[in-house]
């Protein structure tokens, strides 16, 4: 699964002994756009963090994993991230880490206001937006 969105809180990076060793996890609150706008809190472990380096106020996709467990007859979910794609940044395989940071808003000024996903059908110069 893919999200899309804004940067809008890390929190305080936890760390701890486990069964196979020290651990270390971070947790980021990503806001999604759209007319009522929701927030996810996901989760990054270990070397990950230092890779993705991910900034406050920074637009990026994040693909996740969904993953609940029970414990004493409560259930809990963790949202963790896999994989951290900046809009604009050189793909992977071109030689250069995709750590780029991003210049700006990717849905600014583009005539969706609520709805980044939403279909450009109001387009004037009739040209279609679509890569394929």
């Amino acid at each position: 699964m893919e999200l899309s969105g804004k940067i809008v809180q890390i929190l305080e990076k936890q760390t701890g002994e486990g069964k196979n060793g020290t651990w270390e996890k971070q947790d980021y609150v990503l806001e999604i756009p759209g007319q009522y706008p929701k927030k996810v809190c996901f989760n990054i472990w270990g070397a990950k963090i230092g890779q993705f380096n991910i900034q406050n106020g920074e637009f990026i996709n994040i693909g996740i994993d969904l993953e609940s467990r029970e414990y004493n007859g409560r259930w809990y979910t963790d949202v963790k991230a896999w994989k951290v794609e900046r809009p604009g940044a050189p793909a992977a395989g071109s030689g250069s880490p995709a750590q780029a940071t991003v210049g700006g808003d990717p849905f600014a000024n583009t005539g969706q206001m609520d709805d980044p996903f939403a279909s450009n059908s109001g387009s004037s110069d009739g040209a279609d937006d679509l890569p394929f």
